[in-house]
């Protein structure tokens, strides 16, 4: 029995977590998921814990979809919408009806589900936009920037920043992050109670004026064959209902084991990578700087988008 307050030991191919009355047994801690790296399953369970006081306060209560990559990286991964079955009978669910069935989703509530859903092989997390008390009603609008093949990120820090300008324009509290892949993610929390349909809506029609006003930083060409590869893509269309985006703090199967991470908007405005925030170092800056995204969290200073639609 492991007490991952001490840490899940490096040279174990399996092990058993006590948390409190649960128990989570982790196996193939040596499989390798980054290659290139050395990185290995066990590495990116260690990770998870070492975050998880950070991370787990935006994961509760939200449907998670859940993208396994049970053989590293290389593998492409796979979605589950479904929560897998058998489960540990402590796994919080929660369910949403289609219009043609039903769908029970995974709610990772606690450190326990966290390790159970890694230790599928998830590598990166991506829960929805609304809370499972009010599926459609999302409490944040985001913006994805996903920089065309020939666009730096330079390119994109320079086009969030012209993201939050407007924003700001109208009153609207935004906060960033890394993709941990190639681009930026903008978000706005706002008060729940405005329907999906609505808040996309809105967020399509912010996103069609800022390409408009901006037709040489954004695109809104959605086919990759067809996009200007010099242009950023100010994607609203992932807040269509249903869609997901890695959460904060989530590791992405790139190279190096990059990490989805808040930033100030000074260091938007500096020469930052996306490399540069990594399963090594994210647990270190998050001891130094705490949870930047933490007003993403609190009740108050949200936006309310129902005076608008």
């Amino acid at each position: 029995m492991v007490d991952v307050a001490r840490g899940i030991p490096a040279e174990a191919a399996e092990a058993v977590v006590a948390l409190g009355p649960k128990r989570v047994r982790l196996t193939n801690l040596g499989k390798v998921f980054w290659p290139d790296e050395g990185i290995t399953k066990g590495d990116l369970l260690r990770y998870y814990v070492r975050v998880a006081p950070h991370l787990l306060p935006h994961l509760r209560d939200r449907p998670m979809v859940l993208r396994r990559y049970p053989n590293g990286v290389r593998d492409g991964g796979f979605f589950m919408k479904h929560a897998p079955s058998p489960r540990p009978e402590w796994v919080e669910t929660g369910t949403t009806q289609g219009k043609r069935k039903a769908t029970e989703w995974v709610l990772v509530q606690d450190l326990a589900t966290l390790l159970w859903v890694v230790n599928l092989g998830c590598i990166d997390l991506n829960p929805w936009y609304s809370r499972i008390d009010g599926p459609d009603q999302p409490d944040a609008i985001f913006f994805d920037l996903d920089p065309g093949t020939a666009t730096p990120f330079s390119a994109v820090r320079d086009a969030a920043l012209i993201l939050r300008d407007s924003l700001q324009t109208l009153k609207m509290p935004c906060f960033a992050k890394t993709t941990g892949s190639r681009g930026i993610h903008v978000a706005v929390p706002i008060k729940r109670g405005p329907a999906h349909e609505a808040v996309f809506e809105f967020a399509k029609a912010l996103g069609l004026q800022m390409i408009s006003r901006h037709p040489r930083v954004f695109t809104g060409e959605y086919s990759k064959a067809q996009r200007p590869a010099d242009r950023v893509l100010l994607d609203y269309h992932q807040m269509a209902r249903e869609q997901t985006l890695a959460s904060i703090y989530s590791a992405r199967p790139k190279p190096r084991a990059p990490v989805s991470t808040p930033l100030t908007w000074q260091e938007v405005g500096k020469d930052v990578a996306i490399e540069d925030f990594r399963i090594d170092n994210v647990p270190q800056r998050l001891a130094r700087r705490g949870d930047l995204w933490k007003p993403m969290l609190a009740a108050r200073g949200r936006f309310d988008l129902g005076r608008f639609v």
